[in-house]
């Protein structure tokens, strides 16, 4: 009998940053050694969940951008959901072990102008702001007037990031979230941030940064009330599950987080899982959606 264990979860090389990134001082590159999300999904909502580690190869703030397909709700999320969902994920297949070992013998488009702002908060090290844009033009218009009003001498956001965004807009993703953080040498976990917002597939954008160098490993928590089959964006042979999905309560949810269990309705027996998706960066056209 096979046994498999969730032991380390969320463990990867070093990489260059997985949102499109734009360091305030020119020529620093970004690390982010470790990539930490959840997605929760009923199949009109998600709540997405993010952590990681990050280092520069220099000091220097940074500014990161998330596109979502909906204005999400934000606050300062819980990283201990993380480990309690992989404890949760290993008690589940030891169960399972042990009940396989017994029966073996034993064996919506606004109207608002361009780089408008619906949020702004400090949430420990992040400084965040949801800004809802129209048009290619008016987010660059407004990424580099925010970064001059923060003192960046000659902001200069990187034509292949432009170029990426612009597909974004094209496809009516108009939400984008802009999150300031402050780096340096030395490697630090960031405070974990939910997002809350309406979709029709469960999302991830992973796109944003193919203008980035070098190779990824991303590990995904995914939760949702039945298995997902249709997968238009990262083809299904390149999303790999660490372990056969476990079967969960609306109790167990709960434990983890609240939010969540209301999200899906209180239902029981959701199915939470792993995923990983690795390669290089730059192979990386489409995002991770999912219905």
């Amino acid at each position: 009998m096979k046994k498999l264990f969730v032991f380390i979860l969320f463990l990867s090389i070093s990489i260059y940053a997985d949102r499109g990134s734009i360091p305030f001082r020119p020529n620093v590159k970004i690390f982010e050694p470790t990539q930490r999300a959840m997605i929760v999904w009923n199949g009109t909502e998600e709540i997405l969940l993010l952590s990681t580690d990050m280092k520069a190869s220099d000091s220097t703030e940074v500014l990161e951008v998330l596109p979502l397909p909906a204005e999400p709700t934000v606050k300062k999320g819980d990283i201990e959901v993380f480990r309690k969902a992989t404890h949760l994920i290993n008690k589940k297949i030891r169960e399972q072990n042990l009940l396989v070992s017994k029966r073996n013998g034993g064996k919506e488009r606004a109207s608002q102008p361009a780089g408008e702002i619906t949020f702004h908060k400090k949430i420990g090290a992040h400084d965040i702001n949801v800004a809802h844009v129209l048009d290619k033009d008016g987010f660059i218009r407004w990424v580099e007037k925010y970064l001059d009003s923060l003192g960046v001498e000659n902001p200069n956001i990187p034509e292949g990031l432009k170029n990426v965004v612009g597909e974004y807009l094209a496809e009516e993703f108009t939400w984008f979230v802009f999150d300031v953080i402050s780096l340096d040498k030395e490697l630090k976990t960031n405070d974990a941030i939910q997002y809350r917002f309406k979709t029709d597939f469960l999302f991830y954008p992973v796109k944003i940064m193919n203008t980035e160098e070098g190779y990824t490993s991303m590990d995904f928590l995914i939760l949702t009330p039945q298995l997902l089959r249709d997968f238009p964006g990262i083809p299904l042979d390149k999303i790999h599950l660490q372990h056969e999905p476990i079967s969960i309560t609306s109790k167990e949810l709960n434990s983890l987080n609240e939010e969540m269990d209301e999200l899906l309705g209180h239902k029981e027996n959701t199915k939470l899982r792993i995923w990983k998706i690795e390669g290089l960066i730059s192979d990386f056209k489409n995002d991770l959606i999912a219905k």
